[in-house]
């Protein structure tokens, strides 16, 4: 298949000894042999890797983070083939440049070939592009290889996403980018095995754990303080742990603050706290800010919280949540963090209740299952007399004249007469409002008892 339009990921693979060619696509693997990490898809006999070896590829869709090889998998499809097999940028192409694939995909098969067909960030495409694809994925005309780092329930075509097989990649350990790393400094053709390094081993564990599972970050980190390094006496190039900390400048934590990694440390912030783990609080916190999350929207999250997960058993802390969030407007970054620090922690170590959260879900299924009754005659107003004059606030009990302010007064529609939403727990202050409303609810019973006797 001949189109200029797209680049020839074949010629690709044969610049991988230009020196010039950044060393992490220098150092991509070309075959499954090679490629390290995900042995849960790529272990011998595994479903992936046997329909590579076979040359039975059905459509598929790679979601991993960043770096964890989802495009050097499709170098290795690419290499193994006998389709011709077409790269695809979800960022450089449109509508038009699908159709002319699409149409010449349809053309090949005519004649036995099968193409493949490799998009990387397909989640880059919008629903109505996406569905360009779908005719052609299920008559044969291509094999969908797409790779994203978003979450594909999300970001995929549902009709598309239901014709292809999801496999995950996992981040790579510190193990696996270490292996790395040692041999692009022992390989002497694509890697840096020709240059004389001098780095220690305790140094290149900072670069895999600074890559935080992203191959290409490892690679990227390594080929930069090689570049910085100055040549020593002995001709070498040797990586101190000064350049390597000058290099780092800091550790670029992984986050999107619009997609499924926002929704992830937001998660495990809130659960945290509901599980009183002050420290693991402060870490989950801590990656969010460092990461550039919007504070306010933790504030946000986090005056939820007061009222999702502690509720009733301290009052207080709403009033502490709202108040962290206005000391945040008051003094901004960087010190404003620490009174969000504060309100997380005093969450954290709050007794927990979720009363509250139940007891409003319980009513609002009330609401959207059952009529919206009237307002019961003796709870409204009567402003006029016309209202006094059709029963409006008759029969309404004031309570400051009754003992203890509580009356057998029904406050509830009719049908819904003697429901209870609201259970307190024992924890911190809804003990003592659990007792009080035992109290009140056994004085509205007997009350009701003595009226229903006369």
């Amino acid at each position: 298949m001949n189109m200029d339009l797209f680049s020839n990921l074949q010629n690709g693979l044969k610049k991988a000894t230009d020196r010039s060619t950044p060393l992490a696509d220098r150092m991509r693997p070309q075959k499954l042999e090679e490629l390290v990490g995900q042995k849960h898809l790529l272990a011998p006999g595994k479903p992936l890797r046997v329909g590579i070896e076979r040359d039975e590829l059905r459509s598929i869709i790679l979601w991993g983070l960043p770096g964890t090889g989802k495009t050097s998998l499709a170098h290795v499809i690419a290499n193994l083939t006998r389709s011709d097999f077409i790269p695809f940028s979800a960022v450089l192409a449109g509508i038009k440049e699908i159709k002319a694939v699409m149409s010449e995909a349809e053309r090949v098969r005519a004649y036995g070939r099968k193409t493949i067909l490799f998009i990387d960030e397909i989640h880059r495409f919008n629903k109505s592009q996406q569905d360009a694809f779908l005719p052609h994925v299920e008559t044969g005309n291509i094999i969908l290889i797409g790779a994203t780092t978003e979450n594909p329930s999300f970001e995929i075509n549902a009709a598309l996403l239901s014709r292809s097989k999801v496999y995950v990649l996992e981040p790579l350990t510190v193990e696996d980018i270490l292996f790395l790393l040692k041999k692009a400094l022992s390989e002497q053709e694509k890697g840096l095995g020709a240059e004389p390094i001098e780095i220690t081993d305790d140094l290149l564990a900072q670069i895999a754990v600074f890559a935080n599972g992203d191959a290409r970050t490892a690679y990227n980190t390594l080929e930069l303080a090689f570049q910085l390094a100055p040549l020593s006496d002995t001709k070498k190039k040797i990586i101190t742990p000064q350049l390597l900390a000058d290099t780092f400048q800091r550790k670029m934590l992984l986050y999107d603050k619009s997609g499924e990694e926002h929704f992830n440390l937001i998660s495990a912030l809130h659960k945290s706290m509901r599980n009183s783990d002050p420290d693991a609080t402060l870490y989950w916190l801590g990656r969010m800010l460092e990461s550039g999350e919007d504070p306010l929207y933790i504030a946000r999250r986090i005056v939820r919280f007061a009222s999702e997960d502690v509720g009733l058993a301290d009052p207080a802390a709403l009033s502490l949540a709202v108040s962290a969030m206005q000391a945040f407007h008051f003094i901004g970054l960087p010190e404003g963090t620490l009174a969000l620090a504060e309100a997380a922690v005093y969450m954290a170590t709050a007794p927990k209740s979720n009363a509250i959260y139940k007891a409003y879900e319980s009513a609002l299924q009330d609401i959207k299952m059952t009529l919206a009754d009237p307002v019961p005659l003796h709870l409204r107003n009567a402003p006029t007399s016309l209202m006094k004059d059709l029963g409006y606030g008759r029969g309404y009990k004031y309570a400051h004249q009754f003992s203890e302010r509580v009356t057998d007064m029904n406050c509830l529609p009719p049908s819904l007469a003697g429901k209870t939403y609201f259970a307190p727990s024992g924890e911190g202050y809804e003990a003592t409002v659990s007792e009080r409303l035992k109290e009140w609810r056994s004085k509205v019973k007997q009350d009701r008892e003595k009226a229903e006797k006369k």
